[in-house]
């Protein structure tokens, strides 16, 4: 099904850094709970993201990622998420996150 131009527009692809990773060993597959700041006029906000199988906690500090900001927020568990990170998803929910290649401004828009 194809998007219309304006139905594009419509969702929010933000950059934001990664300020904290914690483990989610609520979640019921593997996954952590980061924080990120998306600028002044979004804010900081937090997401849950199920990037175990590659990632290392300690690499994700200072990242910059790619994220969807104005979905609403989902309840997963106890924690609220309130964007969504984008990667790549392969065979077994190996997921490979989305970033620019060089450092921008947080809360840049993707478009």
């Amino acid at each position: 099904m194809d998007l219309t131009w304006s139905e594009f527009e419509k969702v929010e692809m933000r950059v934001g850094t990664i300020l904290e990773v914690n483990d989610f060993p609520e979640a019921r597959k593997p996954a952590y709970q980061l924080t990120i700041d998306f600028g002044s006029e979004i804010g900081i906000r937090k997401t849950s993201a199920q990037i175990t199988k590659r990632y290392q906690k300690e690499a994700l500090f200072n990242r910059q990622v790619v994220a969807v900001v104005n979905f609403p927020k989902k309840q997963i568990g106890k924690f609220m998420s309130e964007c969504l990170v984008l990667g790549s998803v392969g065979e077994d929910n190996d997921i490979v996150l989305l970033q620019p290649d060089f450092v921008v401004d947080n809360g840049l828009r993707i478009g």
